[in-house]
């Protein structure tokens, strides 16, 4: 009561959550409660508002825009044909050459199996999987393995692989998991500091970042180590006919261009090289509050360009701060909730009613911009020949079927901005996602629980598949091990660490902070354990996975509930693997994972791993 009307009292607010949020197998029903409860206060496209992922490495939400995830495209645009055809178009490389590259058709547009289950792609018998064969061979690039649960199942797959290749500044936890005596290649990264080009920040802003020294050593740029695998497998021909490459590197800013020419569908077009850079030579024109530029060469800007960024460059969009603010023109970053889901649902308008950017032209809601949205407004005459003539190679014939996402000239989106509305379209906020497998946010008890009260009422999902591989609910959720397993287990991060801690447990102004790893425990279950202050004790999952930590008796948790932070690695299961790393490349701070003890569990739409909440028992080592 005393949160709601804290809420309700104090608007605009904004909402921030991190991976506490995220990962649990219902980890979506609760980032989309967020959202809702905003929506509710009228917190959603306004200044001081919003629903905020929190994200926790530089650039992770660039890579999210980029399409590491294994269900899309750059840019959003899914994997079905029309979204390889466009992405041929800006590659200027024929479709036909893609889909050869697959087993057939249908693969190519099936979504991959993520990252949290990589290792059950290897592990599954091929049988059960909706792809031909088992993981063969794994590149884990820039990732930390001990931020994904199961580690005990992904030793095993490590040793089953024929090939795996670690690509990082660091060896990594994963130099050192396994047990092979060959077939593991350690590629040295550059750093951050040792390479310049773009990065994207939680809130959207794209910022230039200029090298600071040389790749030390034999480390190597992410961009020249591509390069370096595209040649040696025969297609570096295809890949960087638009990048000029001198040496082994390819052009940061031709690298930059390309993503310009092809991410329409959400508005990363219109950051240039040259505008990311003069935003970085006259930060000090920018408003710390409002991130706009006053006065100066990039008077007006909003800092970094926040996508969407729309249309070429040379129209010199602003960018949007806030996603969905219809106080402003779009012309100035203002924008609309997107018609993404269709028009009409149960004989119910999906697009907005009476509510529109200002300044725009059509004072309702509206589709999704297209070229013929322009032909039946007397909008197409505004297009230019060059602008009309790219549009008729792509559409042909159904020129009238080209949209503001695969409009390569910018056109469409220029006219749409210029007559005040969305390229996008402007439609009602969908609180109800009907085609998720809870189309409202529920409640689901985690797949370890010691409420076993609960899972009648708030019982998991049904056994499946997705993402290429069975995916278990039930029938884990059903198998009572809360009289065995009696404590809560929760994990997360510490201020002086970040990700999988290789790098930052190697600094050491860092590790001197944090020289143990540990497990918070609350006085009354230490005292009922005869557990003491410092005391090593062991920490065992119900999958038995266990690892052998310091004891932190604190207040901090509560009664029922032990914490692991999970940045540390180099030992397992009572193991100092110290020796097995590189002479020289070991971290000055090593521990136990705390992901070795954590359980199976996955949520239902995204396969983020459920780190958040299982079971363990905690006795003296």
């Amino acid at each position: 009561k005393r949160v709601a009307r804290t809420l309700a009292s104090n608007r605009p607010g904004t909402l921030v959550w991190c991976m506490g949020g995220t990962q649990h197998h219902v980890g979506n029903n609760n980032t989309r409660a967020y959202c809702v409860l905003q929506l509710a206060l009228g917190n959603i496209g306004v200044a001081g508002g919003g629903a905020n992922i929190f994200r926790g490495h530089d650039n992770v939400q660039g890579a999210t825009d980029f399409g590491v995830t294994s269900d899309t495209l750059p840019g959003y645009y899914g994997l079905a044909e029309g979204a390889w055809r466009h992405w041929a178009r800006v590659w200027d490389v024929p479709y036909d050459y893609f889909l050869g590259r697959f087993k057939d058709k249908k693969l190519m547009e099936a979504s991959g199996i993520t990252v949290s289950r990589w290792f059950d792609g290897v592990l599954e018998a091929k049988e059960n999987m909706d792809q031909p064969d088992t993981i063969k061979g794994m590149v884990f690039w820039g990732h930390a393995p001990n931020s994904q649960t199961r580690l005990p199942d992904m030793q095993k797959a490590m040793e089953k692989l024929d090939v795996l290749v670690v690509i990082d500044p660091y060896p990594t936890m994963t130099a050192v998991l396994h047990n092979r005596k060959d077939g593991v290649y350690l590629l040295p990264a550059a750093t951050q500091l040792e390479t310049d080009g773009s990065r994207t920040a939680s809130n959207r802003s794209v910022q230039w970042s200029f090298k600071v020294m040389e790749p030390l050593f034999e480390a190597k740029t992410d961009h020249e180590i591509m390069y370096l695998f595209a040649r040696k497998f025969g297609f570096a021909e295809p890949m960087f006919k638009a990048i000029k490459v001198e040496g082994n590197v390819p052009s940061i800013e031709d690298l930059t261009r390309e993503w310009n020419r092809g991410m329409w569908s959400v508005g990363y077009t219109g950051q240039s090289p040259e505008r990311m850079k003069l935003h970085m030579q006259h930060q000090a024109t920018f408003d710390k509050t409002t991130l706009r530029a006053n006065g100066g060469p990039a008077d007006g800007d909003f800092y970094g360009l926040p996508w969407p960024c729309w249309g070429t460059p040379e129209i010199k969009h602003p960018g949007s701060a806030n996603l969905y603010d219809n106080s402003l023109p779009v012309a100035e970053g203002g924008g609309a909730f997107r018609a993404r889901f269709g028009v009409e649902r149960n004989g119910v308008t999906l697009l907005a009613e009476g509510a529109y950017p200002a300044g725009s032209e059509i004072k309702d809601g509206y589709p999704e911009v297209t070229m013929a949205m322009l032909q039946k407004m007397g909008w197409d005459k505004d297009l230019t020949e060059a602008e009309m003539a790219v549009m008729a190679k792509i559409g042909g014939e159904k020129i009238g079927a080209v949209s503001w996402t695969t409009d390569l000239s910018g056109g469409i989106q220029r006219v749409a901005i210029k007559h005040g509305i969305a390229p996008p379209g402007n439609a009602k906020a969908r609180a109800v996602a009907w085609n998720f497998p809870d189309p409202v946010p529920v409640h689901r008890e985690p797949l370890y629980t010691n409420r076993r009260d609960l899972v009648a009422s708030y019982p998991t999902y049904k056994d499946t598949k997705s993402w290429r591989l069975p995916t278990l609910y039930k029938s884990i959720q059903d198998r009572d091990v809360s009289k065995e397993f009696p404590i809560i287990l929760t994990s997360g991060r510490l201020v002086e660490y970040e990700g999988g801690g290789d790098e930052t447990r190697s600094n050491p102004w860092l590790a001197e902070l944090q020289q143990d790893m540990f497990v918070e425990i609350n006085p009354t279950d230490a005292n009922n354990l005869g557990l003491k202050d410092g005391q090593m004790v062991w920490v065992e999952g119900p999958e038995r996975g266990k690892v052998k930590v310091k004891a932190m008796v604190t207040e901090r948790v509560g009664k029922g509930v032990a914490f692991m932070p999970f940045h540390f690695g180099g030992w397992f299961q009572g193991e100092d693997r110290r020796g097995r790393y590189p002479q020289g490349a070991d971290p000055i701070v090593l521990g136990e994972a705390a992901n070795t003890a954590t359980t199976y569990g996955y949520d239902s739409v995204t396969q983020m791993q459920e780190t958040k909440v299982t079971l363990c028992r905690i006795s003296a080592a």
